[in-house]
């Protein structure tokens, strides 16, 4: 069974209606594609626009239940088909950069905000999320195991990791940065090492900072029928704005998870003590 992802590499419109109508356009199109699931960028919501001032930031953060995201979730319904929405959500203390992954029905199958906000520059106005999580997500013709990790995420190993042990099969990373060898090398990695497929969908060229390379990686490093090592990047855009379909195949991929040796087989966690002391 192959599952098939599209990623929304798209430039953001300047005002909330017309990103919508531009996803929404978009999630059509995927539809078209024979999309299983849509995803996009990060903080599609506002484009990624993160104000420093407390005022300005609070009348860009929307609610989960707000007109906007319901907005998609009404879409994921009538097209029958997932759709991985991002906002700027709004919390208390502070605005959170979030993800709301709709169901083929419309349902909230999993709702994410990003752990490992960039404290060091724009992201210091938010709030983190807390925990990472791991759902089924019924595409109709099966039962994907989702997680969801976002941007910065993926730069520290326990991210992935958590979700692998968790049972994530399939992780989404909703994205806004240049991807560069070693970014998309990271991602790589953790792809190897959990044995996980990785969607990542990135704003294009033309958005500040961003410079579109959005990626999937299947998580086979190789056949058992095959010599040699096989390349798990299946796809990988180009930096111009575009609608990218990959499809991962889901049988390979679980029987390769069932056979090798990676993710939680070989653990050895009371060595690994270390890593839960700040």
């Amino acid at each position: 069974m192959n599952l098939k992802i599209v990623l929304l590499q798209l430039l953001p419109e300047e005002n909330p209606d017309a990103r919508w109508n531009k996803g929404r356009e978009a999630c059509i199109k995927a539809k078209e594609m024979g999309a299983d699931i849509a995803l996009f960028p990060e903080m599609w919501s506002d484009g990624y626009a993160l104000p420093q001032d407390e005022t300005k930031l609070r009348e860009l953060a929307v609610s989960a239940e707000g007109e906007f995201v319901c907005a998609f979730r009404d879409l994921a319904k009538s097209l029958q088909m997932a759709v991985g929405i991002t906002f700027l959500e709004r919390h208390t203390p502070k605005p959170l950069n979030s993800m709301i992954l709709f169901d083929r029905n419309g349902e909230n199958c999993l709702h994410y905000s990003k752990v490992h906000t960039c404290d060091f520059d724009a992201e210091r106005v938010l709030s983190s999320g807390k925990e990472f999580y791991v759902a089924d997500l019924d595409i109709g013709r099966d039962v994907i195991r989702v997680g969801a990790m976002i941007c910065f995420d993926r730069e520290f190993p326990e991210s992935a990791r958590v979700l692998m042990l968790k049972g994530a099969e399939v992780i989404l990373s909703p994205n806004a940065c240049p991807m560069e060898i070693n970014r998309l090398s990271a991602l790589r990695t953790r792809a190897f090492e959990n044995m996980v497929a990785i969607a990542t969908c990135n704003y294009p060229a033309g958005q500040p900072d961003c410079n579109g390379h959005s990626t999937v990686f299947d998580g086979v490093a190789w056949l058992r029928d095959k010599p040699g090592s096989r390349d798990m990047c299946i796809l990988e855009t180009p930096e111009q704005e575009g609608i990218y379909l990959a499809e991962i195949d889901m049988d390979r991929l679980r029987e390769y998870r069932a056979q090798e040796v990676w993710g939680s087989k070989y653990r050895h966690p009371d060595a690994y003590r270390l890593l839960t002391v700040r």
